[in-house]
């Protein structure tokens, strides 16, 4: 069984579907936003949270990223060496107490590096709802060894 992909398995234009999805609960909020000292009460106190734009709490768009990121690591970073940057990060619409989300992630490029042992792949991930409304977009490099890597590959295969 294989966890991850080698950096020549990556081509540039494909569309990756991860799965499962993930339903985010109250109490995943809740912890999320206590854990990190995040106390925002939209995130935390539902009273607050009824008189808001949205009615009700919102869920912490760190945990969303978290969660995020998490479904991608099976196909994308399974094997990578380093996660190099999160170029960017928009919040598209809002996640709340009961919504699953879904990640979708576009190889925008790959390079090799110059040590010839690697690569960086260059991707989107999009981030929906059960009603696949948009919420949120990131785009990152990662590094990701080729199969000859010295420390990294796998004799298990």
């Amino acid at each position: 069984m294989t966890f991850g992909r080698y950096f020549e398995e990556f081509k540039e234009g494909e569309v990756i579907k991860h799965w499962p999805g993930r339903t985010i609960y109250e109490t995943d909020n809740s912890w999320f936003s206590l854990l990190t000292q995040n106390q925002h009460p939209v995130h935390i106190d539902a009273n607050y949270a009824e008189n808001t734009q949205h009615g009700q709490n919102l869920v912490n768009g760190l945990l969303v990223l978290s969660i995020a990121i998490g479904q991608t690591v099976a196909e994308i970073s399974g094997r990578c060496i380093a996660n190099l940057d999160y170029e960017s990060i928009t919040h598209d619409g809002p996640t709340f107490h009961g919504d699953t989300i879904y990640t979708t992630s576009e190889i925008l490029g790959v390079r090799e590096t110059s040590k010839g042992d690697r690569g960086v792949v260059y991707l989107e991930t999009t981030v929906t709802n059960q009603r696949s409304e948009k919420v949120m977009t990131v785009r990152r490099h990662v590094l990701i060894p080729k199969r000859n890597h010295a420390t990294l590959g796998d004799s298990r295969e």
